[in-house]
């Protein structure tokens, strides 16, 4: 039984759906991020990084437990530990790694940026609201590129399209009309209708 440590945001719902398309056994503890749970001493000593998710697997490497933070970190291990959703030939498990760290160093932060500055900072920052949301956009036309040649972002359904998909589901909190990126709500939309995808998104519930 996997231990979950997550919350209800894009990076921790990477995890879960995980989690189910590989159909591993796994326990949820909510990490309410808005009541500073994160920063609590037992958590701390699972990730010191003081974020979400992070997972402990009792039968970690060598059958012996393993605690490991940071979401493509998790989707790795988890891909390798069950055979799912990673390709074992080079070129395939190679594209699928550039589309997730594409994910990891573009999507996640620019997009969390554009949440931050047009949704939750105290008071409007133009310059940062403009600077970001730029970003994003350009970002989706690099996705609405990639998805004119391909079904899913390393050509089959992987990790990348996992690690992707729970931040395009927040593209009002961006200021994105989807309706302008057809291919990728068509690719959300595929997304969003298997059925380890609908649970894992309603985690922690």
């Amino acid at each position: 039984m996997i231990e979950l440590y997550t919350w209800g945001t894009p990076n921790g719902r990477k995890v879960s759906i995980m989690l189910e398309e590989c159909g591993l056994p796994y326990r949820v503890h909510p990490i309410d991020i808005t009541k500073g749970d994160q920063f609590a001493p037992d958590y701390l000593a699972i990730n010191p990084n003081s974020k979400i998710p992070a997972i402990i697997d009792p039968d970690g490497p060598g059958g012996q437990p393993l605690n490991l933070f940071e979401s493509g970190a998790i989707l790795i291990y988890l891909a390798e530990k069950t055979g799912c959703l990673l390709p074992s030939d080079p070129r395939g498990r190679a594209l699928t790694l550039q589309w997730l760290m594409f994910q990891m160093g573009g999507i996640g932060p620019m997009f969390g940026q554009t949440h931050h500055f047009r949704k939750f900072a105290p008071e409007p920052v133009p310059y940062a609201i403009e600077r970001y949301s730029k970003e994003t956009r350009r970002l989706y036309g690099v996705l609405e590129a990639r998805l004119g040649e391909a079904d899913y972002l390393a050509g089959d359904y992987s990790i990348a399209d996992i690690a992707t998909y729970p931040w395009v589901t927040r593209a009002e909190w961006q200021g994105i009309d989807l309706t302008q990126f057809p291919r990728v709500a068509r690719w959300a939309e595929k997304i969003a209708a298997r059925p380890a995808v609908r649970r894992g998104m309603a985690v922690p519930g």
